[in-house]
């Protein structure tokens, strides 16, 4: 089993991997059809682009906020996609993203960022937008205070699947 590092770089890896791919897939013509960084302008929505799953927009008020975190209390509990909790993983909940959806954390204050992927429902207080793992947390030197200013961006829209006895359940798209 890899130890703690040893995730952390390879997830790091995948997160790089996933921005390297996603900048080379925009192209030069991305000005004229609008942003596609994952943060919408004040009160609009992110578009659904061609392709993408279902979602019906995400408010802009969904993508930045406070960010907290969550780990002792909820370790080896079930999330809300069925999965075990690992505080050790980089993973978050968010009130309305996909599952398996991955995103990029950015801390207004540090400057500092983390890639995880939405495998729970939260935060339950409204000013907060995200509730990260305890892994995630430490990467944005979040522990110790406890609550930042973020913003988020979505790097890869997610299946929505959940969880059952340890096996995958992709819900059926609606036509």
């Amino acid at each position: 089993m890899p130890d703690h590092a040893q995730r952390r770089r390879a997830l790091a890896g995948v997160g790089l991997l996933l921005l390297v791919g996603s900048a080379s897939l925009l192209g030069p013509g991305c000005a004229a059809r609008g942003p596609h960084h994952g943060l919408a302008p004040p009160g609009e929505s992110i578009p659904t682009e061609k392709g993408d799953p279902p979602r019906g927009g995400v408010p802009a008020s969904d993508m930045s906020g406070e960010a907290t975190w969550y780990g002792d209390r909820h370790h080896g509990r079930l999330t809300a996609n069925g999965e075990t909790f690992d505080m050790h993983a980089f993973t978050a909940a968010h009130r309305t993203l996909p599952f398996n959806t991955i995103v990029r954390v950015l801390d207004h204050d540090t400057r500092r960022s983390v890639v995880v992927r939405i495998n729970d429902r939260g935060p339950r207080r409204k000013r907060r937008v995200i509730d990260l793992s305890r892994a995630a947390a430490q990467e944005l030197e979040l522990v110790q205070r406890g609550v930042a200013r973020v913003s988020l961006e979505v790097l890869s829209w997610g299946d929505g699947a959940r969880y059952r006895d340890g096996r995958k359940i992709v819900p059926k798209r609606s036509r």
